[in-house]
């Protein structure tokens, strides 16, 4: 069967040798048009597979259900402010940015605002153009010996930090969702209340997110503890910095100075306050124009998509399993087993899924959230009416379908190997279904309820409940092979004589269903369950 081409709606003017990446493989069919209008996008969106941008298209939630075939935004940049985060992760839409591709540009960019304020280079410049010469006006400031409090010690914030050290100046951060190691990485003291960050800030960075948290973090009240000397930089979001304050704080000399790149409203309204304001640098939104920003972004965001597409491979998405990267890559071959394990456990549940539980034994202590999407997205790939579940919207359906989720990392034992369990509950029965990785690659399933199995989780998986009693393997496998149905693997396992049995039995085909049927009247078969493992 031939593989369908993937097609890629890419606009908003992103650097060709991104773009290149997608046009070089083969499965992928490109579109570039330039930025439109959104009605004309809803239009034609819902025949494309992924979509890449920028800033200037904004992917709403009539943008999203418009792309009935939509898997994967592109957005080339660091924010995502114009995507509707939780639509896309409500209809299994990966959301992929480009988080490192313009950092230095940022940074470089900070410190030559913040060189500008404290040399009054702008004013200086305006000066000598219009014929004057104001030396004795213009004197400034070292940066060495002061003090720089940077708010979001990520990336960017980094990235600051290293080049603050550089100018001679001492650097503290604050960031409640960093560890103490990175700010010792980094050379930052490190703050526990933004009150003291801005207490002892003669320069104050922000870069951070837009979100609920963060939306006016520094406002008026924030800006009344800083020193009349202080300079406040805003490279981040519009919105983290609230305009009106600042405007306030620098008309009344509360604040020495600010710049400021990125706006509640772009393009800046002729009418905003910050255009009268003294001592304020304004820039519109160029912290990622560089041409090396640009073309880092494109080629950060075209390839992950690129792989989104083409392999699955989800780990640079901000709305899947949190885990990224080379990560995910290693966690490939438990990922795929426990979405088995989901599809077994499941097909042998009657009823709605109540709860789903798994517990991970081995050396990766990062492995259980991950699998437990996996795991759901196996266990409801068949159940739900809504486009294909996968791992971004995974643990979103199951709450709307009030599953109740839960998992556990145990510690291995001396050379015990990795293995996950999982226990599903729905209408009056729970099952635990188990398996193994073997060789870091190839999973096995090796336990079915209370009987020890060893069956690969391939083609189709027929799982026969029967008594114990002579000639069942037989019969099973005459009706199989007269229906035309190759067997793979055929594992019987019980727990005392003439009692209870149960086969896994590995075919390379689905079984008709009137061949269940026939399986389903002998009278030493109590149950018969089959799964596509594929």
């Amino acid at each position: 069967m031939t593989q369908r081409r993937f097609r890629v709606l890419v606009t908003d003017e992103i650097d060709p040798e991104g773009v290149g990446i997608l046009r070089a493989h083969p499965d992928i069919e490109v579109v570039e048009k330039p930025t439109r209008p959104l009605p004309e996008v809803l239009q034609e969106i819902g025949t494309f597979d992924a979509f890449i941008g920028r800033s200037a298209t904004r992917v709403t939630r009539e943008f999203l259900q418009a792309g009935e075939r939509l898997r994967v935004i592109g957005r080339a940049g660091v924010g995502v402010d114009n995507v509707d985060l939780a639509t896309a992760t409500e209809l299994g839409i990966a959301v992929i940015n480009a988080p490192g591709g313009n950092t230095v540009s940022v940074a470089e960019l900070a410190f030559g605002v913040l060189i500008g304020l404290a040399r009054h280079v702008p004013i200086a410049a305006e000066s000598m153009r219009a014929g004057r010469w104001e030396r004795s006006r213009l004197g400034g400031i070292e940066l060495r010996g002061k003090t720089m409090a940077i708010v979001g010690v990520g990336r960017i914030g980094g990235e600051m930090a290293r080049r603050a050290r550089a100018f001679g100046m001492h650097v503290l951060g604050y960031d409640p969702y960093i560890a103490p190691p990175r700010f010792e990485e980094l050379g930052i003291e490190r703050v526990e209340r933004l009150n003291e960050a801005l207490e002892r800030a003669d320069v104050l960075t922000v870069h951070v997110p837009l979100n609920n948290e963060t939306r006016g973090m520094i406002g008026a009240a924030e800006l009344s503890r800083m020193g009349r000397q202080a300079f406040v930089l805003n490279l981040a979001r519009g919105g983290v910095v609230a305009e009106d304050a600042l405007a306030d704080a620098l008309a009344s000399g509360r604040i020495a100075g600010a710049a400021v790149d990125a706006f509640d409203t772009e393009p800046l309204p002729a009418d905003s306050p910050l255009r009268t304001v003294p001592n304020l640098i304004l820039t519109p939104h160029l912290g990622a124009s560089t041409t090396d920003a640009q073309r880092n972004v494109a080629v950060e965001a075209c390839e992950a998509v690129r792989d989104a597409l083409v392999t699955g491979d989800l780990s640079a998405a901000m709305n899947s399993s949190g885990v990224g990267g080379a990560a995910t890559r290693e966690l490939r071959p438990l990922l795929l087993l426990a979405d088995r394990l989901g599809r077994l456990g499941r097909a042998l549940v009657p009823g709605a899924l109540s709860s789903l539980e798994v517990r991970y034994t081995g050396p990766r202590e990062n492995a259980p959230r991950p699998l437990l999407l996996s795991a759901l997205q196996g266990a409801l790939r068949d159940v739900v009416e809504r486009r294909a579940i996968n791992l971004v919207n995974a643990q979103h359906v199951a709450a709307e379908r009030g599953i109740e989720t839960a998992w556990a990392y145990v510690e291995p034992r001396g050379e015990q190997g990795e293995e996950i369990e999982l226990r599903l509950e729905g209408g009056e029965r729970s099952i635990r279904v188990g398996g193994a990785l073997l060789g870091e690659t190839h999973g096995r399933i090796i336990r079915i309820g209370a009987f020890r199995v060893d069956v690969a989780p391939r083609g189709v998986m027929m799982v026969i409940r029967n008594r114990d009693v002579p000639g069942v393997i037989g019969r099973v496998g005459t009706l199989l092979g007269e229906a035309g149905v190759n067997i793979a693997e055929y594992h019987q396992a019980r727990l005392q004589i003439g009692g209870e049995a149960l086969a896994a039995v590995s075919v390379d085909s689905r079984v008709p269903p009137d061949v269940v049927d026939a399986l389903c009247t002998l009278s030493e078969i109590l149950e018969v369950r089959q799964v596509e493992m594929e």
